[in-house]
């Protein structure tokens, strides 16, 4: 099910947004996620953000985040990745917005190619102030 975001699934959801990061983002030392992480859990509450809950465990097995229209982030649980939650999560937020944007990391290619082949078209190529790591600036528009 998915769901708005509750004040009381900011821990949850803070560890799958650290586990998720450190996993996907290999090329950077996890000291960046560990240094990030405060400054993440004081703005996380203030953003768009919808979780995908296990009905049968009641757990946070996901969550997207967004302002306006700009994806933060999909992140997913460890263990529970690449079975259609980060798609559903995607497919919510398809819904309820008209056009979305992101910036993913090159070297992160399972993210690349899953929003591409999400029908995000490549816009432009950057380079992360924070992380000089190379990425793509995407969309995707109704």
């Amino acid at each position: 099910m998915i769901r708005a975001f509750k004040e009381s699934d900011l821990s949850e959801v803070m560890q799958i947004w650290f586990d998720a990061n450190v996993k996907a983002h290999n090329f950077i030392p996890k000291k960046y996620w560990l240094d990030n992480y405060a400054e993440v859990k004081k703005v996380l509450p203030k953003a768009e953000v919808y979780v995908y809950e296990d009905n049968c465990r009641k757990q946070i097995i996901g969550f997207i985040g967004l302002t306006e229209n700009y994806i933060a982030g999909i992140f997913v649980k460890e263990g529970e990745r690449s079975k259609g939650t980060g798609k559903h999560l995607l497919d919510y937020v398809k819904t309820i917005k008209a056009y979305l944007n992101l910036s993913v990391y090159q070297k992160n290619i399972p993210a690349v190619l899953f929003y591409k082949r999400e029908k995000f078209i490549i816009q432009s190529e950057n380079i992360d102030n924070s992380t000089n790591e190379k990425e793509y600036i995407m969309m995707w528009s109704k």
